[in-house]
């Protein structure tokens, strides 16, 4: 697919987003930006632009071997990525199979409890409000999207899930918990934005060390080696699949 980078369209916390000569491709650049907080906490890590777009570019294409569809097209540098235009769905989904971040805040859930099933949690894609939890009630009233939207989302969340979780456990990584977005794209509902450590919470499966963007929030320090640590196992994984 040969297309050529036009105008900034949007710029937001990581990325930037250009149109393209093709109105149905976007060209996505990853930044070094990192942000907690709803932004409150900010600061700029070489390196973590170029470790996010390599991992969510392998975790798209996994899928999409597993047969789901995202808008991901293919990637054009080790920073910048191809996507398909979606209209986003305002709703931001949380799966979490293990208890950290806000859910141990909001319901005194001790970090590291395991759930008996994977969670789904509903949030108000609007940075001015903080992203608020909503449930499928407000997403419908709201005209954010249809209950049979929310159903499939719903599947695809926890198909992702499954699928993902089996993966990581095989490379020693937890998948704690992660966020997704959807879009629409003539008609049909994808997974867009990106996977990555920015997105997951992941965990060392024998030292339970956190390997995300939790390094950042909670001051641990190291978090490019974290993430460099993720696209390692993923590298070597792909590398033994081909042998």
């Amino acid at each position: 697919m040969n297309v050529a980078k036009l105008d900034l369209l949007y710029e937001g916390k990581a990325k930037q987003v250009y149109n393209t000569t093709d109105p149905e491709i976007l060209w996505v650049y990853y930044k070094d930006s990192a942000t907690a907080f709803n932004a409150q906490k900010r600061a700029e890590i070489s390196g973590k632009g170029e470790l996010n777009n390599l991992i969510s570019a392998h975790f798209f294409g996994y899928l999409r071997d597993k047969g789901v569809e995202s808008h991901f097209v293919k990637l054009v540098s080790s920073r910048e990525m191809l996507v398909r235009r979606l209209d986003i769905i305002k709703v931001e989904v949380t799966v979490r199979n293990i208890a950290a971040g806000s859910m141990t805040r909001r319901l005194a859930v001790p970090e590291g409890t395991e759930l008996p099933f994977p969670i789904i949690e509903y949030s108000y894609k609007d940075d001015a409000l903080g992203d608020p939890l909503i449930n499928a009630g407000h997403a419908m009233a709201m005209g954010l999207a249809t209950e049979a939207e929310l159903k499939h989302i719903d599947e695809l969340s926890l198909g992702v899930n499954e699928i993902l979780s089996a993966y990581l456990k095989s490379l020693g990584i937890i998948l704690v918990d992660f966020k997704l977005e959807f879009g629409r794209h003539q008609g049909k509902v994808m997974l867009g934005d990106e996977i990555s450590p920015d997105t997951c919470r992941f965990w060392d499966s024998d030292t339970k060390s956190k390997l995300d963007k939790d390094r950042f929030r909670l001051d641990l320090g190291g978090l490019t080696e974290a993430y460099r640590d993720i696209w390692r196992r993923l590298e070597r994984g792909a590398a033994e699949v081909k042998h």
